[in-house]
């Protein structure tokens, strides 16, 4: 069941748009497959009287992947975890101003859809086939969105879940520190990093956090582990010491998560990461593993990388980054 390609469009602004002019946006496309069949949600706007997917502008300072999240729920009553980034959508809003929307699939846990909690703003609800969302949607762009979903469902790529890499946030220097490298702190830079870090990874909702046990690392998923009480297991393999005496118990390690096919996030340090996402992109499909990065320093403090894994095939099939400011 595809949706001919004929249909898709991406709508492209004039070069004078500056960035400046830009309001940033987020959104899903969420979906759920029933007796088979691929199911799509599209909202009804009454101010525009049109059919769209969810999605609203980000608040001040606010994480791309969070305000995505936060838009789903505010339009459909509905919690979601991101899956695969889509597309994203970029048009003319004004002379003045371009809006540039970024879009991720993400998966309905069941079909019940809640009454819309702002029907000023949404109105209706409705799961649809993709050929009829192809021929409701009213903006012709949101299509693009429609082609990716339906081809990531042909290709296994859909059904995803995520393996969160981490890497700790600012720490005090270690010239500056004359105590046991394992207890240097994080700045307090770092502590407002681990702040955002809980709520960016809350996009992705990992249910267990493996972490090095020394305390720039911990302290990073501390306020995650802490809001949500997910359940939190420090490994030596990670520390620093630990991947030097033995690199293969952390690609072990990676294999692991793999195999369990549940969410889940990794806090590291910098000399691990090589070893770690070395063996992602070796799991990772065809032109995948370009996207993860392979040289030092592999993530900046604070970054996050986020791989999407298909439940059928245990492979990465898209990865993601994101840095806290």
């Amino acid at each position: 069941m595809t949706v001919p390609l004929a249909m898709t469009e991406q709508t492209r602004a004039p070069v004078r748009a500056s960035p400046a002019d830009v309001v940033r946006a987020a959104g899903a496309v969420v979906w759920r497959v029933e007796s088979g069949r691929l199911l799509l949600l599209l909202v009804h706007r009454p101010r525009y009287d049109d059919w769209s997917w969810p999605k609203g502008k980000l608040d001040d300072e606010e994480q791309v992947a969070a305000a995505a999240l936060r838009e789903v729920e505010e339009e459909t009553g509905l919690r979601v975890r991101l899956g695969v980034p889509l597309p994203s959508a970029r048009y003319r809003l004004s002379e003045q101003a371009d809006k540039h929307v970024a879009y991720w699939a993400a998966q309905a846990r069941d079909g019940m859809l809640p009454s819309c909690p702002r029907p000023d703003e949404v109105d209706a609800a409705e799961w649809v086939t993709p050929e009829e969302a192809a021929e409701r949607l009213t903006r012709r762009g949101d299509r693009t969105q429609l082609q990716a979903v339906v081809d990531a469902h042909a290709e296994a790529a859909l059904d995803t879940f995520p393996l969160v890499v981490v890497r700790h946030g600012y720490a005090r220097p270690k010239h500056q520190w004359g105590r046991p490298d394992a207890d240097r702190p994080l700045v307090d830079a770092g502590r407002r990093q681990a702040e955002v870090l809980a709520t960016l990874l809350e996009a992705w909702h990992p249910e267990r956090v493996v972490t090095s046990p020394w305390e720039r690392c911990v302290a990073s998923v501390a306020p995650y582990v802490e809001e949500h009480g997910v359940r939190c297991r420090t490994k030596g393999r990670l520390t620093e010491d630990g991947h030097r005496r033995n690199p293969a118990k952390v690609s072990a390690l990676v294999t692991k998560l793999l195999a369990k096919r549940r969410p889940a996030a990794i806090c590291t340090h910098r000399p691990v990461l090589g070893t770690l996402l070395g063996t992602l992109a070796g799991n990772s499909s065809p032109g995948v593993a370009d996207d993860i990065p392979r040289s030092d320093p592999f993530l900046q403090p604070g970054e996050l990388l986020v791989a999407h894994v298909s439940h059928r095939s245990r492979r990465v099939v898209a990865v993601e980054r994101h840095a806290t400011p």
